[in-house]
Order: structure tokens, then sequence, then C-alpha cells
């Protein structure tokens, strides 16, 4: 059995659900963590984000339940609202990350989002990617070049289809995976606690 996280980068509700994932990871060290990109701002969801009008009043209500920070600098994108959430471009660069440090997708992911909802930074460009890796000790050049790299789309749009095989269509997602039966333990906001008690009772565990 393992554990499969589905979230978007751009997903302040995956945001808010990180310290949950990074405490349930630590309190199950013997089960690996697939991290998945779900693909929340494609094709014509892919706008400026003053189109999406709840987000300031979302943020409110993630940072109220969860403690989630909302930085100085990304308040600035949400008040300018000109910047474009492209999730396929985060997918690749969450993908880029997790193929250099395959062991740390629970703080890869944690940080990519840290990199767009606290410090404002663009999750399109791999200056931010570089900047994650250096943060964290990874191989930047590295980072850099499987995010650029042709074979980058592919994976993202492979992430896409396999949160879609789980039907993992709201984020975050968090699921007990044992050969083809998925249990379903976090959708949105959860607890470590609540984890806890759904995973004991899951017939997967």
């Amino acid at each position: 059995m393992k554990l499969v996280y589905v979230f978007d980068a751009y997903c302040g509700w995956s945001h808010g659900f990180s310290p949950t994932l990074r405490e349930v990871a630590s309190r199950h060290p013997e089960l690996t963590v697939e991290v998945v990109s779900g693909g929340l701002f494609t094709g014509e969801r892919r706008l400026p984000i003053r189109e999406f009008g709840h987000v300031p009043g979302a943020n409110a209500k993630i940072s109220e339940l969860t403690g989630a920070e909302f930085g100085d600098s990304y308040q600035r994108l949400i008040a300018d609202g000109s910047f474009v959430m492209d999730s396929e471009a985060a997918a690749r660069g969450v993908a880029a990350l997790r193929q250099v440090a395959p062991t740390r997708v629970v703080e890869l992911a944690a940080t990519a989002q840290r990199a767009f909802y606290v410090h404002g930074r663009s999750l399109s460009e791999t200056a931010t990617y570089r900047e994650i890796a250096e943060q964290i000790g990874l191989d930047a050049d590295a980072v850099a070049a499987a995010f650029e790299a042709p074979e980058a789309r592919a994976t993202a749009e492979a992430d896409f289809a396999r949160a879609a095989e789980l039907c993992a269509h709201g984020f975050p997602t968090l699921l007990a995976v044992d050969g083809d039966r998925a249990t379903t333990l976090a959708r949105g906001h959860a607890t470590a606690d609540d984890v806890a008690r759904r995973l004991a009772a899951s017939p997967t565990f």
C-alpha cells in the first residue's frame, strides 16, 4: 500500500493541506508517498487571476482553518490581477523537482507552493525552480534542465491522466492505494488525526 497525494501547486487548499501531509508522512515512514499534479488551471481555465473572484475569500477561509500563510508578495499579485496561473507549467516544475529528489516529494510539493503563496514567485519560470533547488540543497542545473526538457510536457500530461484515473477531480485529494483499490483519506481540508482515523478504518491498511 502507498499514499497518493493529488494536488495542484496553484491550489490554495493544497497549500493549506501541506502541514497535514507532512505530519501524515512523518507518522507513517513505512508508506511511500506518490505526489501527482492535478491540472487545475489548464485549457480555458488558464486565465488572469482577476477572473477568479472567489480567491481572496477562499484564501481567508484557508488561513482561518489551516493557519496557511499568504505572503505580501503573493497578495500584490492578487491585487494586480494580471498574473496567469498555468498548472501545466507548475506540473512540469514539480515533476522536475521530483525527478531530481524522488524521496523528498512531500517537502518539494510544499516548497513549490510556498514559492508562490508566500513569496509570489511564478511557477512558470525556470528561475523559480533554480531558487527552490538552491534553497533545499538540490542541483539547480539538473532541476532547470528537467523543467525545460522537451519531455517535461508529456510528464505533466501523465500526471493529469493519473489524477483522472484515480477520479481525483478536487484538490487536494489524499488516497490510500493498494493495487487497484483506492480509499479516499482526505479531500480538501483535513487534519492529520482525521487522516489517521480514516487510514485505520481503510480496508487497504
